[in-house]
């Protein structure tokens, strides 16, 4: 019950966050996460249920301000999902804290279906029980370096 509730409200938070004209819109440019480049994040996301749909990882600055909000991420990749395990290079622009939030859009839709899309977010916080709302961005903000990066995230579905 626990993962319904924080893949339910972490799904919805995801599904408003998106905003055309926000941040920039990027390929899953794997080689900007090869030795030498940087700053970026190599984001490794685990527990993807099937490989159908299309998977969305949005980056954050951490800041109360901009997490999760209406056109204030900075940076978007959708590619369509390919299996239990993907990697995504995320290039951040400095060495600064940031976050992640990643929503699989199963049927590939573009909708929020409740029952049926997953989400994560960075160091994959718990939701407590008795206060339903995102997680903030203390519990998902993390450094990224001048270099790479690695992240592991771990998809929470109903």
């Amino acid at each position: 019950m626990l993962n319904f509730r924080f893949a339910a409200t972490a799904i919805a938070l995801l599904a408003v966050s998106g905003s055309a004209n926000a941040g920039t819109t990027i390929s899953n440019n794997l080689s900007n996460c090869s030795a030498g480049k940087g700053p970026a994040v190599m984001i490794t996301v685990t527990g993807i249920e099937g490989a159908s749909g299309k998977m969305r990882v949005q980056s954050y600055p951490a800041t109360k301000q901009s997490w999760l909000k209406k056109g204030a991420w900075l940076h978007r990749i959708e590619t369509k999902a390919t299996g239990s395990t993907m990697r995504f290079c995320v290039p951040v622009p400095s060495a600064g804290n940031y976050a992640i939030a990643i929503r699989h859009d199963k049927n590939g839709n573009g909708k929020t279906d409740i029952r049926e899309d997953g989400g994560g977010m960075s160091n994959n916080p718990s939701i407590n029980i008795f206060n339903l709302g995102k997680p903030s961005v203390s519990k998902t903000s993390f450094y990224a370096g001048s270099g790479i990066t690695q992240l592991s995230i771990s998809m929470k579905y109903f």
